[in-house]
Formats: structure tokens, C-alpha cells, sequence
């Protein structure tokens, strides 16, 4: 496992500087011109406000998790596929590294680059004064294991993908349509009735709530607990999973 986990750092320490407008910058300003630019309108013509807060203070944190779960899902669908298909995984397959070893050192990897887009994401609310620093840690360990939850299962499948155009469909009709359903923009009790348990059983939604919760200090043990064993079990199945389609595809 560390062999593999050594070997993306070492990638991405060449790399790194290409990821910064997708995984850092994007989130950032969207942060920015959501929640200070939108977010003073919504104020200023909602006096009741979203939930006892500002706009930005209820978006900041939901974003936090919609980032984490982007680039969650890019990195271990479009990595993982290609490392499959013709990169590091077909070089390493003749070694004595096993696939499951192979499939933990990159979901290390992944860890690590969640820590890394989120506490920069933090920090910035931070310096907008959205999270105190007392709550800072628990939503950054939130948003890590929120993009955890999607990256086991989304390796799990891309490493069985041959065509690329599927990752995108999937990014389009599954990824995307999450932001809307699963409280990021706005909370979930805004939405009809009908779909309301639908979101509730979202990934995101989980991941949201438990972000935000931590960030505004209302989380109560009982309900982080629910959210973090959600998230986690998604995590490990995913995990579990890749185990045996990573066998498969790389051991036929």
C-alpha cells in the first residue's frame, strides 16, 4: 500500500501546480461570489435569514462538502481509470504489490489531497470569518471523509471502465444533480415534500449536514454519529468492493 501511496505523492508533487484551478481556485471563488456576492442579496431581502445565519455562513460549509465530493469523485474515477487502462496500475501489475494494495495506496493518496483542498477551503473561511477556529478541524475531517465516501465506491467502478465518455455522463446526470438536492445551495426543507426523503438518504446530504453543523457549532453527538457511520460505511464498502473489481480487472 505505501509503495502505491509513494508513488501518486511523488506524481503529484510534479503536478500539483495544474490541479490548483480545479481543486482550490474553482471551490474558492465560488465560495466567494455565492456566498459574499449572492449571499448579500439573500440577506438583505430575507430578514428571517437561512436557519438564524447568514447566507454565506449556511453556503460556506455545504460548498466545503460539494468540493470534497467533486474532486473526490474526479480523482478516483478519471485516476483510476486511466491508471487501469494503460498507467501505473498495468506497470505495477507484474510486481509483487497486490490490487487491493494498490487500490488503498491511492485512496491514501486521495485522503491526503481531500486534506490538503479542504483546509485551504477552511482557511478561507476562516479569514471570512464563516467558521470559528475551534470548529475548523471537525469540518475539515467532515469534508475529507464526505469525499472519501464517493472516492471508494467511484474507484471501485472506474477501475472496470474501458470507455471514458462514461465517467462524464456520469460526473453530468449523478454528480451534478447532487448540489441541488442535497442542502448545498439551500436547505433541504425548501424542496417539495415528496422528494425530501430522497435527499435525506444522499450521500451529500449527509456530508453537508455534518460540515455545516460542525461549522456553526449546532452538531449534537446523536446526529454527527449518524452522519459519520453514513459516510464511512459508503467508505469501507466502497473499499470492500474495489477489492474485487480491482482483482478482477487487473488479475483476470
Amino acid at each position: 500500500m505505501l509503495h502505491a501511496f509513494r508513488y501518486w505523492l511523488t506524481r503529484y508533487r510534479r503536478t500539483w501546480r495544474g490541479t490548483i484551478v480545479t481543486n482550490v481556485l474553482n471551490p474558492l471563488l465560488f465560495l466567494v461570489g455565492i456566498g459574499a456576492g449572492l449571499g448579500a442579496l439573500v440577506d438583505d431581502n430575507a430578514p428571517a435569514q437561512v436557519t438564524g445565519v447568514s447566507y454565506a455562513a449556511f453556503f460556506a460549509p455545504g460548498m466545503l462538502a460539494a468540493a470534497a465530493m467533486q474532486n473526490a469523485f474526479l480523482e478516483a474515477s478519471w485516476g483510476v481509470a486511466r491508471a487501469a487502462g494503460f498507467g501505473a496500475y498495468r506497470g505495477a501489475t507484474p510486481t509483487p504489490i497486490e490490487p487491493e494494495q494498490l487500490a488503498a495506496g491511492h485512496l491514501l493518496f486521495i485522503a491526503v489531497r481531500l486534506l490538503i483542498t479542504s483546509g485551504a477551503f477552511v482557511a478561507v473561511m476562516a479569514a471570512f470569518g464563516l467558521i470559528e477556529a475551534r470548529w475548523a478541524l471537525g469540518a475539515l475531517l467532515g469534508a475529507t471523509l464526505t469525499g472519501l465516501a464517493f472516492a471508494a465506491p467511484a474507484a471501485a467502478w472506474a477501475v472496470g471502465v474501458r470507455t471514458l465518455r462514461h465517467i462524464d455522463t456520469v460526473f453530468r446526470f449523478v454528480i451534478m444533480p447532487l448540489y441541488m438536492f442535497s442542502g448545498t445551495f439551500f436547505a433541504v426543507a425548501q424542496l417539495p415534500e415528496w422528494i425530501r426523503p430522497v435527499s435525506y438518504l444522499l450521500p451529500l446530504w449527509h456530508g453537508v449536514e455534518l460540515c455545516r453543523t460542525v461549522s456553526l457549532g449546532t452538531a449534537t453527538i446523536a446526529t454527527s454519529c449518524v452522519h459519520v457511520a453514513y459516510l464511512l460505511a459508503l467508505a469501507i464498502g466502497g473499499f470492500l468492493v474495489a477489492r474485487v473489481t480491482y482483482r478482477r480487472r487487473l488479475h483476470p
